[in-house]
């Protein structure tokens, strides 16, 4: 799946154009969110053009349905950098970053919106109006990131967890990073949930806390507290993803060598990770905060078009997981 190199830009992680043959797996994402109708989403302070882009090349593609929130001069200046008409799309005025964030979630509260998107404002505005405990989106769930990168040179999508909210997360918050990354590869309709617990050593040391917990957490998949997955762990990077490294360490399991799921020790690392993938080996990364009400849509403006759009793909097939699991309660 590499891709000629006279279409690439080597170190770039940019390289890739919307449209290429190397997308194939968002572009299954993308197809299968389209087999539904687009979803109501709230924008929350779409107030530059690169995103109100995305919402908008979102839109035209049908996935989702734009609610922008946000003061409307500026909201309208973006469309008009841009040249693009936005009459036909509502908006919610509110003066300032906080108080679009605050409207966005109320949208959402009030059931006039499924799934909530990142604007030109800092992720912490967002979901701190989403974590407010009166007003905001909690569930009994912690609330995590998970990066669907598409890398060109591995067979399958990875996600990868958490790379983006939870700095230092303790080995109960890891419980749900992990039970919130199944789910997601269930939404994404993974054929089977591998999931690669990392450390630096694939070996328990009581030294390194974090292959404490990747053992404890794959015991806990064995009694049912985590369900959906194969998990392994502690695994060092090498061997969760390579079959040739797996095989020189010996590791015997469904998961080494072919992990699709790939839990972080900590934020750091993990973004580290992501960000290596994204630059050195040309990915794309699609961005999903799972664990609140609604699937939450986080994108940079340094994504690509496609890594937008896979985004919004991904809200859209945790939704439709979400309404599926609503009817089922009700029947």
């Amino acid at each position: 799946m590499s891709t000629p190199a006279d279409t690439r830009k080597p170190g770039s992680g940019k390289g890739r154009e919307a449209g290429s043959p190397n997308h194939e797996k968002y572009q299954r994402l993308i197809d299968a969110a389209k087999e539904s109708p687009p979803i109501a989403t709230a924008v929350a302070h779409p107030c530059d053009p690169t995103t109100l882009a995305g919402a908008l090349d979102a839109a035209k593609l049908g996935l989702i349905r734009p609610i922008l929130v946000g003061p409307t001069a500026k909201i309208e200046a973006a469309a008009a950098q841009l040249g693009r008409d936005i009459a036909d799309y509502e908006l919610v005025d509110a003066p300032h970053s906080h108080a679009a964030a605050a409207a966005a979630v109320q949208l959402v509260a009030r059931g006039q919106a499924e799934a909530l998107m990142k604007g030109s404002l800092h992720t912490d505005e967002l979901l701190g109006a989403v974590v407010k405990r009166d007003t905001g989106l909690r569930t009994a769930r912690r609330i995590s990131h998970g990066y669907v990168l598409d890398v060109p040179t591995y067979k399958d999508a990875l996600i990868i967890s958490d790379a983006a909210v939870n700095i230092a997360p303790t080995l109960e918050d890891k419980i749900d990073i992990v039970q919130n990354a199944i789910d997601l590869a269930h939404a994404l309709r993974f054929a089977e949930v591998r999931v690669a617990i990392l450390s630096a050593v694939e070996t328990v040391n009581a030294k390194i806390p974090s292959t404490v917990e990747a053992a404890a957490l794959c015991k806990m998949a064995d009694r049912g507290q985590i369900t959906g997955g194969i998990l392994d762990g502690p695994l060092a990077l090498d061997n969760a993803i390579s079959l040739e490294s797996a095989a020189i360490k010996k590791i015997t399991s469904p998961v080494a060598g072919r992990a699709n799921v790939l839990i972080v020790p900590n934020l750091e690392s993990g973004n580290m990770l992501a960000k290596s993938l994204d630059i050195l080996a040309n990915a794309d990364s699609a961005g999903i905060v799972m664990g609140a009400k609604v699937p939450i849509i986080l994108t940079s403006r340094a994504d690509s078009v496609m890594g937008r759009l896979a985004s919004c793909a991904v809200a859209v097939l945790l939704a439709q997981v979400r309404r599926r699991d609503v009817a089922k309660a009700i029947v």
